[in-house]
């Protein structure tokens, strides 16, 4: 059997994976999203599913920064640990017995500004932490250091060894990995960038040096750009077959995660197709499956909002507040009191990755807008951002499709409808990939395609997301939207649903 890359076709920046008995886990920064730092799992490497979040909100009240950042994810005396960086507070540390069930409220391992991606090693009785700088907190690049913590992931020593400096042969060095293989230390680690980068190793027979280094992946000829940032995986659990989890930069579609046959060859892991003797590889578009089985894992992206609590599918710019949404017949959405005149800033905005490069979305709404500047739509946000949505105008409800951008003072009005009195709506929007990675969608308007061509921008550092919600510009108004059904299908030529396997 074959997969055909990517693996998992949503935003999943710096993944990072384990294998647990006869199962995979990965999770993935989250940065500002609430829920955050997404859990995956697989039996295979290949197929999906989203299981849960380890943070079910952002534990600080004045949160500022760019949030849940560079998660390592370990498997110890029976305890799953995910180590979590904020690039303002520290590194913090969540447990859980199981990876489905609750994790541990955040406790804080190390505070201090700048600190970045801890990687845990247990070796000879104590735990070792890999772990690097924020360049645009600190001020340092490419330096990778190293200091000890307790068993138990409680404590932490105050002093740490800077045991790798990059700032001349590998610019950028980030995001490091630390493992064990034979009788030697490895580390793995990002160099030279998200969309340009390549994939470095560090080895030496002293966990604190000194490192000798190899690139062991690149872009190559391959299109597959800055091929780095990701986890070492023994697939077979005998150390016979070796796996390489990565992200790929996709601009809007987010960093999707590819997956790597590795090969090891004097003692070093080559990830992808191998160029020969001591040079590295390139990414692959397909490969053999590394566990040779199937399942029906996957993550579903539509919604029919019969449930009695959000689907981990959903997600927040910020912590949810209560009055916001409830389950109700459907996703009942409040109006929540907005005064921007943009789409900027709605926190209540409900939010979803895009999962696959070429879709088309419906969404049913049951309208209840009771007070004019009452409003329920459906949105792809980015930094650009563009929306449809039915707004009440001197009593009276109007379909209009705006677009606006973070920085800009007012969304502009493209095209509205005659006032209309049916109290269902359903929003469409149609959606593909262009060369290179460009996301284009076209909205449906009163039952016809709206003839202006949208291009996705990412959010931030996120990939776009796509989003449905109720405000007001109204204080206190009544009104609200029950969305019935979100309905995301998959017109992808090549596959019905990623990931892409062929028999």
């Amino acid at each position: 059997m074959k997969y055909v890359n990517p693996v998992i076709f949503s935003d999943c920046p710096d993944p990072d994976a384990i294998r647990v008995g006869d199962d995979f886990y990965l999770v993935a920064s989250s940065f500002d999203a609430v829920p955050g730092v997404p859990v995956y799992h697989s039996k295979n490497l290949v197929e999906w599913e989203l299981i849960n979040h380890v943070l079910k909100a952002i534990p600080f009240e004045a949160y500022s920064g760019s949030g849940a950042t560079a998660p390592a994810i370990r498997f110890h005396n029976g305890t799953y640990y995910c180590l979590i960086t904020f690039p303002e507070e520290g590194i913090f540390v969540s447990e859980a017995t199981d990876p489905y069930g609750e994790w541990s409220l955040l406790r804080p391992l190390v505070k201090g500004v700048g600190l970045r991606a801890p990687s845990p090693l247990w070796y000879g009785g104590k735990c070792y932490i890999a772990f690097t700088f924020d360049r645009t907190k600190t001020g340092n690049s490419s330096q990778i250091a190293i200091f000890e913590a307790d068993d138990t992931l409680k404590t932490a020593a105050k002093n740490f060894s800077i045991i790798y400096n990059g700032k001349d042969t590998a610019p950028l060095a980030d995001n490091p990995k630390l493992y064990r293989h034979g009788d030697m230390f490895y580390i793995l680690a990002p160099a030279g960038g998200i969309r340009s980068g390549w994939q470095l190793a560090l080895r030496s027979k002293n966990i604190l040096g000194p490192y000798e280094a190899k690139v062991i992946m690149i872009e190559g000829e391959t299109d597959i750009n800055g091929p780095c940032n990701g986890a070492l995986l023994d697939a077979d659990g005998l150390g016979e077959k070796w796996c390489f989890l990565h992200s790929r930069d996709m601009d809007a579609y987010g960093k999707t995660v590819y997956l790597e046959p590795v090969t090891w060859l004097n003692g070093w892991p080559i990830c992808g197709n191998p160029l020969g003797e001591n040079m590295p590889g390139t990414p692959v578009e397909e490969g053999d499956f590394p566990v040779n089985m199937m399942t029906d894992a996957h993550t579903d992206y539509s919604d029919d909002f019969k449930d009695k609590a959000l689907s981990p599918i959903w997600e927040f710019r910020t912590n949810p507040q209560p009055d916001w949404y409830m389950m109700k017949k459907g996703l009942r959405a409040n109006c929540v009191y907005h005064e921007s005149e943009n789409l900027a800033g709605l926190s209540n905005l409900i939010m979803q990755k895009i999962s696959c490069a070429n879709f088309a979305v419906k969404v049913k709404c049951k309208l209840a807008l009771a007070e004019d500047g009452d409003e329920a739509g459906f949105a792809v946000y980015g930094d650009k951002y563009s929306y449809i949505c039915v707004t009440r105008v001197e009593g009276q409800n109007m379909l209009i499709i705006r677009e606006g951008s973070e920085d800009g003072e007012k969304d502009e009005t493209l095209a509205k409808s005659d006032p209309f009195d049916d109290p269902y709506i359903t929003f469409q929007l149609s959606a593909k990939k262009e060369y290179p990675d460009r996301l284009t969608f076209r909205f449906t308007f009163g039952g016809k395609a709206f003839t202006k061509k949208f291009s996705a921008s990412r959010d931030g550092v996120k990939g776009a997301r796509l989003g449905i919600y109720a405000r007001s510009t109204t204080e206190n108004s009544t009104g609200f939207a029950t969305f019935k059904f979100y309905r995301v299908t998959c017109t992808d030529a090549r596959l019905t649903a990623p990931p892409a396997i062929k028999e």
